[in-house]
C-alpha cells in the first residue's frame, strides 16, 4: 500500500509518500508546498491544488490522509486552514483517491505511541521509522500522516467511497453539532 499523508495550510502544506512493504515503511517522498501571502487566496489554493496532483501523479499513492478538522485560534485562521484542506482534498478526489481523516491527536499516538507528543517528538519518530530527516515539521507531520494512515489501512479503518458519502468526516460533525443543539432547543 502507498500513502500520501497531507498536512494542510495555506501558508505551507505539507506532504510525504510512505509504502508499506510486507512489515517494512519506507519513504517514498515529501515536501512542503509554500505559498506567498502577496498572491490572492484562489490563486494560493489552486498552487496547492497543483502540487498535490503533480505529486500523486509522481508516486501515484492508493490512498491519502489528511489532518481532519479542529479548533484553530481564530474564525480566520480556522476559514484558510479549511481552504487549503479543502484545495488538497479536491485534488485527491480528481485523481480518484479514497481520502481518510485523521485526528492530530490519533496520528501522534500511532507514530509515536502517545497522542500528546510535540512537534519534535513526531520529527524523532518519523525520522527513526522511516530512515530520513524530514525537512520541515510540515513535511514530518504529513509523513506522520502517511504512517497513521496506512496504520488504520491495516486495521480496516479506512473509508471506502459508499461510507465517505454516508455522512463520515466534517459533513458528519456539523450534522451531529446541529443535532446537539436541536436536542438542547437552540
Amino acid at each position: 500500500m502507498r500513502m500520501l499523508g497531507i498536512d494542510p495550510g495555506l501558508a505551507c502544506t505539507g506532504w510525504g509518500i510512505v509504502e508499506k512493504q510486507g512489515h517494512a515503511l519506507i519513504h517514498l517522498g515529501h515536501g512542503q508546498i509554500r505559498t506567498s501571502t502577496s498572491e490572492a487566496d484562489h490563486r494560493r489554493l489552486h498552487l496547492i491544488f497543483e502540487n498535490i496532483t503533480a505529486v500523486c501523479d509522481e508516486f501515484a499513492p492508493h490512498s491519502a490522509s489528511i489532518e481532519s478538522v479542529f479548533m484553530a485560534k481564530n474564525a480566520k485562521s480556522a476559514l484558510k486552514l479549511g481552504m487549503a484542506r479543502g484545495a488538497a482534498m479536491a485534488a485527491c478526489a480528481h485523481k480518484g483517491l479514497i481520502l481518510n481523516e485523521i485526528a492530530p491527536r490519533l496520528a501522534k499516538k500511532a507514530v509515536t505511541g502517545t497522542g500528546s507528543a510535540d512537534k519534535k517528538q513526531m520529527q524523532a519518530m518519523v525520522a527513526h521509522l522511516l530512515g530520513v530527516n524530514p525537512t520541515g515539521a510540515d513535511a514530518a507531520d504529513a509523513l506522520g500522516l502517511a504512517i497513521a494512515g496506512i496504520h488504520d489501512a491495516a486495521n480496516g479503518l479506512l473509508l471506502d467511497e459508499r461510507s465517505a458519502r454516508h455522512g463520515q468526516g466534517l459533513a458528519k460533525a456539523i450534522a451531529d453539532a446541529l443535532a446537539r443543539d436541536d436536542r438542547k432547543g437552540r
